[in-house]
């Protein structure tokens, strides 16, 4: 299976402030990360500065949320606002958040199932 990409909604977390963006799905990162110009335009909260441990070595980030849309479903989800980063990276967090996984056959974005605990 190849990279996956998906067309996503991000925004404000009023969602006064949207933008349509083409998203990689990265399986190996737990958080989502936008790059810091996307963050000031759509204005997103900055709450702190930290280091976060990538497949690339340390990169700083500040933690923020933001409005997120993925295949028809939207949530506020936490996001690291990177500033050497050039595109959206979809995690793990998000994916779990909004109940989607990558199906490995297709290389797409698909509903979990939910299981059900029945006595």
């Amino acid at each position: 299976m190849g990279e996956v990409w998906v067309r996503i909604r991000i925004g404000s977390l009023d969602g006064s402030i949207v933008k349509d963006v083409d998203a990689l799905v990265d399986t190996g990162a737990t958080d989502t990360a936008v790059p810091r110009d996307l963050a000031e335009e759509l204005r997103l909260p900055m709450f702190y500065r930290d280091v976060a441990e990538t497949a690339k070595g340390e990169v700083e980030y500040v933690a923020s949320s933001a409005l997120v849309e993925v295949e028809g479903r939207r949530k506020i989800v936490p996001v690291m606002v990177i500033g050497s980063l050039d595109k959206v990276l979809i995690g793990q967090t998000t994916l779990e958040t909004l109940n989607l996984m990558v199906d490995p056959s297709t290389g797409r974005l698909v509903r979990k199932r939910k299981g059900a605990l029945l006595y």
